[in-house]
């Protein structure tokens, strides 16, 4: 099942790329994802000060890593 605006807590504001995703056609999935990446709400989440609102893909794998630049 496909979780959409899933909130998931991070340490910092700004830009998350999306730097894999499972599910993404390239590799055979059915495209679910979050169009490239995702930024950083100052809501608070997982004792984290910042969080993301992302589409968690089914039975997928989902990496994200901070740009800061």
């Amino acid at each position: 099942v496909p979780r959409l605006n899933y909130r998931v807590g991070v340490p910092h504001p700004g830009y998350w790329r999306e730097i894999l995703n499972s599910d993404a056609l390239e590799h055979g999935g059915t495209g679910q994802g979050n169009l490239g990446g995702a930024h950083a709400d100052y809501v608070p989440c997982h004792g984290r000060s910042f969080s993301l609102n992302v589409t968690l893909p089914p039975l997928a794998a989902l990496y994200l890593k901070w740009q800061t630049s």
